[in-house]
């Protein structure tokens, strides 16, 4: 079986935003968390694709999110509050048709890479079993119709309150998976608005 990379196509917000959402994980009650802290490490994010890709692949898919980066502009990104299911809580990002228009974009761009058989391996750190299944399960279940926009906050009983706000969404990564499904590894980033990539690397906020 090829070597598998379990990815994520994000929006990062810009520093400011990710600050803020750094900050709010780390108020959440300790005694609720299972372990998902935000970092410069663990990047807060909109998901916009997960799947596994073959790691020989994964510049194909670079190729293909460029494609779709290339013909889209920045995107106003509306967080309306917070939001939680399960344990987990997030900000919820209003489901604008430009923003669920990229979204399908991509993912029929990287249907042709989306690989089976994914296991713990793929991850840039040792994942929860529930992680790997939500990445094999992604584009049948949480994908087109199912498409929720959200930035994870980690896990409460309730999601703190958080009065809504906007941004303008400007980068888009190609990321490697970690535990809780956190953006780990930046592997590329793309600037919306018709431009050249960025540069690699991982992006770190200043707090």
């Amino acid at each position: 079986m090829p070597n598998l990379t379990a990815i994520d196509v994000a929006i990062l917000p810009p520093d400011n935003v990710a600050e803020r959402t750094i900050a709010l994980n780390r108020a959440l009650p300790a005694a609720e968390g299972k372990g998902l802290r935000l970092d410069a490490e663990h990047l807060p994010h909109v998901t916009l694709v997960q799947q596994f890709v073959r790691t020989d692949e994964l510049d194909v898919a670079g190729e293909q999110i460029e494609a779709v980066i290339r013909e889209t502009g920045s995107l106003p990104i509306v967080i309306s509050g917070g939001g939680h299911s399960g344990g987990t809580v997030w900000l919820t990002v209003e489901p604008t048709r430009e923003l669920a228009q990229l979204h399908e974009r991509l993912m029929h761009a990287l249907h042709g890479v989306a690989r089976a058989g994914g296991t713990g391996s793929a991850f840039a750190e040792r994942p929860r079993p529930g992680d790997v299944v939500w990445v094999t399960t992604y584009r049948a279940k949480a994908a087109f119709g199912a498409f929720t926009p959200h930035i994870t906050l980690g896990h409460a009983k309730q999601p703190p309150h958080v009065e809504p706000f906007r941004f303008d969404a400007a980068t888009v990564a190609l990321c490697q998976l970690g535990r809780f499904c956190t953006c780990r590894r930046v592997l590329r980033r793309w600037t919306l608005s018709g431009s050249a990539p960025a540069q690699p690397g991982r992006r770190r906020p200043t707090a």
